[in-house]
């Protein structure tokens, strides 16, 4: 057997996937230190969450509060919350949706779209500088492992959800104790 073929077989000890999570636990950690400077950098009482959110909107143009809770995975209310902080700080406004005028979309204003392309452009030249030192197979691997991990958490995650809330859906026996004790 090849090294090649010995090695894709072997499966990772339980050492190395704690390295694994150690680097991703620093990434993480270095990311939200980025965020909360590029917020700042944006407007110092802007929050990371607000700061992504805005940057969304930058992105993307103007969203439904709804879209942005679904892209984010976050509580509507924290968007609502976020999307009001945003207004107060004159980086985004609230709009009529032209085909709903029950719906509204949040859109950043230009001063905010000025002021997220010039920092997060920064933060993406620091990227793609680095990157650029790698070898084009590194940054295609690296890019196609962080999707497999992320498509393979998200598709546990939504499985260990759904297995939970099976159970929880679950009729309990006749005679068996409920578990508020009634």
């Amino acid at each position: 057997m090849t090294d090649t073929a010995s090695s894709a077989a072997r499966t990772a000890t339980d050492d190395e996937i704690a390295s694994v999570e150690e680097q991703l636990r620093r990434l993480f950690g270095r990311v939200r230190l980025v965020w909360k400077e590029a917020a700042a950098a944006v407007h110092p009482d802007l929050q990371p969450v607000g700061y992504k959110i805005l940057s969304a909107l930058v992105r993307r143009g103007r969203m439904h509060a709804g879209a942005i809770a679904e892209v984010f995975e976050i509580d509507k209310s924290v968007v609502s919350r976020q999307v009001k902080h945003l207004e107060s700080l004159g980086l985004a406004r609230v709009v009529a949706d032209p085909d709903d005028g029950r719906a509204r979309f949040v859109e950043a204003t230009d001063e905010a779209i000025a002021s997220v392309e010039q920092k997060g452009s920064r933060m993406q030249q620091r990227l793609y500088a680095r990157l650029r030192t790698w070898s084009g197979d590194d940054v295609e691997t690296l890019a196609t492992l962080l999707g497999r991990l992320g498509s393979e958490v998200v598709e546990d995650g939504a499985e260990q959800e759904g297995a939970e809330s099976d159970a929880n859906d679950r009729v309990p026996e006749a005679g068996a104790a409920s578990a508020t004790g009634d």
